[in-house]
């Protein structure tokens, strides 16, 4: 398995969990330290700490040391490497869409083109 590939794995299995899905979106908006992260949720701070620890072993986020606080940052690499993935196998399915539909309006004009033929030959 390439890295791009294990990264992936990594990061679609971190996404998996709603609170670790929580933390991205809040993340979106700003960097935010794991106490700050923690204040909606209803489990300790430790619980938050270890989700976060997921998102950063996932390559998800990245933490730094700004003095006392440790933020956390959303890091849109693995973010990019995700939609690139899920683009591609969008764009098929929409050519798989695509053909479908053109077999469809084929099949809906030959039935027109023979119910006309039947009607002109009576």
């Amino acid at each position: 398995m390439d890295e791009s590939t294990e990264r992936l794995n990594r990061a679609f299995a971190a996404l998996a969990d709603p609170t670790r899905r929580d933390l991205v979106a809040r993340l979106a908006a700003t960097d935010a330290t794991v106490g700050e992260l923690a204040e909606p949720y209803d489990m300790s701070l430790q619980a938050v700490s270890k989700h976060v620890k997921v998102l950063e072993e996932a390559g998800l986020v990245t933490r730094s040391k700004d003095a006392q606080r440790r933020p956390v940052h959303l890091d849109a690499e693995v973010f990019d490497l995700m939609t690139k993935w899920i683009e591609r196998y969008r764009q098929q399915a929409e050519e798989r869409y695509r053909r479908l539909d053109a077999l469809l309006a084929r099949t809906v004009d030959d039935e027109d083109q023979k119910q006309t033929q039947q009607k002109d030959a009576s």
